[in-house]
């Protein structure tokens, strides 16, 4: 097909559309978004057909592709189960136009408001005031709940009611389907009184001419991949959510079941949707996107001709639905597996603690199909990678490299981590971001030393603190930023107060109770047996601290020595994380 024959402009009548629609003519693909429906902005588009003003072009993509689409729009069917045709009508712009159209016409019903009837009616006796009026839309294109008196009680619709009485307010869709009833009606209602010019009766006859002879304007293509209706829909969807590749993949490999139930077909979203349903991990709530990317890094490694090669846009849309079904029983044992490693192995709870995605890619490969995993290689490697001064896993063909070094340990051909270099400057100058690298490091390596509560030490924090509950867990300032004790010094430190050196995770009461008590008036509270042999190194905090408290001083430089110790004391954590590793330790700030 040539590029010139790929676009076709064309139009159609309004309502011969709309009666296309409910004949099951177009389909509306899945990753469409779901109508935000606005009383407003229905009577709104109505006025401007009412005026003859332009709406827009529907976009409407001819393939011969199947996908999965939505099964009805504003309570009306629009697809039957098991429809198959020669070509599809899929609507990639205009769902909204068209949902509005069609429940303002043809009744149905909003998902968001039960009991609504989004009907519309029209009250004949509103005129136009001028070219240029932009108000009488309000009046004269109105819904049920504007008419409707409810027996007198309604004070504001007394009018509109009993001017519906007397067949002057009409619904849209009987001056379609009914016009000589109607306009008979009108004609012999006291306000006409049977005279034939009358602006009432030329105002439903205006109505009727709108409805007979508004188009809408068409916008068809043909001969376009599923790839390149990403890029379309984005472009043309700038202020509303963009279609992501995820979505494009659910309708690419959806497949209908058989009418006689030997096929339950196949669907991604519900694939994944059941997996999430297993059990009550958090690791379970990865996005969608992470789940097709690890998918897509099983089926690369798996099946060597698959043409997926990569984890970008471009690879992803060859995912096809046998490849998927040929991987799955096995990737959702690997992803168990790497879920069980984070959290029980690593002490790790939440996804918002993983330094990197790819993190997800890397290690749920390993697990695939691997019936001897090294889970002590795996935790070198986590904090490895995690901690290394450079950025190793920031794009995909880094990736790559991640792969094959543990498909080498996975056949037991062991390939050499290298030197683990780290900057102590790094570590001092990190402060809490919920997506920075370097804090979700530092978080997760505070996490996995399993730290306790300062007033039950026997109680892990993090298994009562529920970090991942909110976007920032409950962090504590070891010297909090309003204590007498900051303020009075903080134009002498060299490292601010907010450092993650400077945090612990502590139960919400426990951090109530401190507030903004320096650590002298505080750590005296908790300084009971187990404390200093337990509770402290379970934080990684250094024991000078606690000695500060006990002498009841604090020196002037006290946060400065205080994060210095607390930096000896993760590099030391990290070491003991990382036998049989050179470790390389530099100081940018020195």
């Amino acid at each position: 097909m040539n590029y010139t024959d790929r676009i076709f402009p064309t139009n159609k009548g309004l309502t011969t559309y709309l009666d296309e629609l409910i004949g099951k003519n177009y389909q509306i693909p899945t990753f469409q978004r779901d109508v935000v429906w606005q009383q407003e902005n229905v009577k709104k588009l109505w006025d401007s057909i009412y005026k003859f003003y332009p709406l827009g072009s529907i976009l409407v993509w001819k393939t011969d592709l199947k996908l999965q689409n939505h099964r009805s729009i504003g309570g009306h069917e629009i697809t039957d189960p098991g429809f198959n045709r020669a070509e599809y009508q899929y609507i990639l712009d205009g769902q909204q136009r068209t949902t509005s159209l069609l429940t303002s016409l043809y009744g149905g019903s909003i998902a968001d408001r039960p009991g609504f009837d989004p009907l519309l009616y029209v009250d004949l006796t509103i005129p136009i005031e001028s070219d240029t009026d932009d108000e009488s839309y309000k009046h004269r294109f109105l819904f049920w709940t504007e008419i409707d008196d409810q027996n007198g009680r309604l004070l504001q619709n007394a009018g509109r009611k009993k001017r519906f009485d007397q067949g002057l307010i009409v619904k849209l869709i009987d001056i379609k389907s009914q016009f000589s009833a109607i306009q008979n009606q009108v004609f012999n209602s006291a306000l006409v009184n049977k005279d034939f010019n009358h602006a009432v009766l030329q105002e439903l006859s205006k109505i009727k001419g709108v409805l007979d002879n508004y188009r809408i304007s068409f916008i068809e293509v043909k001969g376009i991949q599923v790839a390149e209706v990403c890029q379309i829909f984005e472009r043309i969807n700038q202020a509303g959510k963009p279609l992501d590749i995820f979505d494009i993949v659910v309708a690419k490999t959806f497949r209908p079941g058989t009418a006689d139930g030997s096929s339950k077909g196949f669907y991604l979203r519900d694939l994944i949707g059941d997996f999430r349903g297993t059990n009550q991990s958090e690791f379970l709530k990865i996005s969608d996107i992470d789940y097709l990317q690890i998918l897509a890094v099983i089926i690369g490694r798996q099946i060597p001709d698959s043409g997926v090669l990569n984890i970008t846009d471009r690879y992803l849309n060859e995912i096809k639905t046998e490849h998927i079904t040929k991987v799955w029983p096995g990737a959702c044992k690997a992803m168990q597996k790497m879920f069980d490693f984070l959290e029980n192995h690593l002490h790790i709870h939440s996804p918002s603690l993983v330094p990197y995605r790819y993190f997800y890619f890397s290690i749920a490969s390993y697990f695939y199909d691997n019936g001897n995993p090294d889970y002590e290689l795996l935790k070198k490697y986590f904090w490895f990678y995690s901690f290394h001064n450079e950025d190793l896993l920031s794009n995909t063909t880094q990736l790559r490299q991640h792969l094959d070094f543990l498909d080498e340990h996975k056949k037991h051909q062991a390939a050499p981590f290298g030197v683990f270099q780290i900057d102590r400057q790094k570590l001092r100058g990190a402060t809490y971001s919920s997506k920075g690298r370097w804090s979700r490091a530092i978080l997760s390596l505070y996490a996995s030393a399993r730290p306790k509560d300062w007033g039950h030490i026997d109680r892990d924090v993090l298994a009562i603190n529920l970090f991942f509950s909110t976007d920032k867990p409950n962090l504590h300032h070891i010297f909090p930023t309003n204590s007498a004790y900051v303020l009075s010094q903080q134009h002498q430190n060299r490292i601010t107060s907010d450092s993650l050196m400077n945090i612990a995770y502590l139960p919400q009461i426990t951090n109530l109770d401190i507030t903004n008590r320096d650590p002298l008036n505080y750590l005296t509270d908790y300084d009971k047996p187990g404390f200093e042999n337990i509770a402290v190194p379970s934080h990684l905090l250094p024991l000078e601290l606690l000695h500060w408290a006990r002498q009841g001083q604090l020196p002037a430089n006290a946060i400065d020595l205080f994060i210095e110790a607390r930096v000896d004391k993760i590099l030391n954590a990290l070491r003991e994380r990382l036998p049989g590793i050179q470790v390389s330790e530099i100081d940018t700030l020195a």
